[in-house]
This record gives C-alpha cells, sequence and structure tokens, in this order.
C-alpha cells in the first residue's frame, strides 16, 4: 500500500453519520481552552487560528488551507505556524500518510503543524482514535462553531461507531490502535 492510497474513505451513504458533532460546539475559544486538557490537537485551519489567536498553539495542527471548500482569509492563514510536513489526503478519504503523520505528530513532543494537499476533515477520527487519554481534539463544526471531543473511553468509542462506517483498510486500524 502506498503513502497516498485512502487509508480510510467516506462512503456517499455514511455522510450522515458525520454532520452532527461528537462532543461540545464552541464559539468562544477561551471557553473551550477553559474545558480542554491537554495535548490538544486541532483539525482544520479556522479552529487551529482560534486557539493560537487565544494564545493556546495546539501540541498538533491539521491544516489544509481551506474552510468549507474555499481558500481561507490571508489573516488565519498568516496565523498559523509553518507546517512542518506536507501529505497528501483525497477529499473524502483520509491517507496512510496523513495518518502516520497524525500518529507520528501526537508523539512528538514538539508542537507540529501537518498541511494537508487536497482535504484534512476526517483526519479527526484517527486523531481521536490515536491521541492520548484525556487529551483534547478539536475540529470545526460549518456554520456552528468548534466541536470539543474530550479522549475519554466514551469519546473513543463514539467516534469507533463513526470510524466503522468508513471503509477502511487494515493500514487504518494497526496506525490508531
Amino acid at each position: 500500500m502506498s503513502e497516498t492510497d485512502a487509508a480510510a474513505t467516506l462512503p456517499a451513504d455514511a455522510r450522515d453519520a458525520f454532520k452532527s458533532p461528537i462532543g461540545p460546539v464552541y464559539t468562544d475559544a477561551a471557553a473551550l481552552l477553559a474545558d480542554a486538557t491537554p495535548p490538544i490537537i486541532a483539525v482544520g485551519d479556522v479552529v487551529t487560528y482560534h486557539l493560537v489567536d487565544a494564545g493556546q498553539t495546539p501540541a498538533v495542527a491539521v491544516v489544509d488551507g481551506r474552510t468549507e471548500r474555499d481558500a481561507v482569509r490571508p489573516a488565519v492563514r498568516d496565523a498559523i505556524p509553518e507546517p512542518d510536513l506536507t501529505v497528501a489526503s483525497e477529499p473524502g478519504t483520509v491517507s496512510v500518510s496523513l495518518v502516520r503523520a497524525l500518529v507520528d505528530a501526537i508523539a512528538d513532543a514538539d508542537a507540529t503543524v501537518v498541511s494537508v494537499d487536497g482535504e484534512e476533515d476526517l483526519a479527526v477520527v484517527p486523531a481521536v482514535l490515536a491521541a492520548p487519554a484525556d487529551a483534547t481534539v478539536v475540529y470545526g463544526q460549518p456554520g456552528e462553531g468548534m466541536v470539543r471531543v474530550p479522549v475519554t473511553d466514551a469519546g473513543r468509542a463514539e467516534m469507533r461507531e463513526r470510524a466503522d462506517r468508513l471503509e477502511t483498510t487494515a493500514a487504518f486500524w494497526r496506525l490508531v490502535d
């Protein structure tokens, strides 16, 4: 299996399962951070921007330069730290290289920004599954705000249910387990 191959793909009939937030939704980054426990893993440019703007650089940030299919505003792009690495992942998928980069970044003591050439939306799935217990994963909920997912047994179980709706490969599970 190639690094650019899909480790997980979202089938059309499972899209609705990913539309509802998996945790509380916040519109204020300071309030979210008050409830978050480190390490904080951010999925999305606007989420990362709001966390950085509130004074918290995420331990891991996964960005793609887009929000709701449009390029992010220059102010958002400029506030996000320079990427440490770039991986490819097609829309509606999570590539092997993205999962591997995410797992490696989570294990790294230094803050890491992973830039995705393609789309990072589904990176929340391996982020929650691979994050250490009690970490916080934050992702954007279009039109609503930022979703805080506490990495607990319950949070992982709910994300695993969603992951089961994906078409996954053995490589996906090997990397996140």
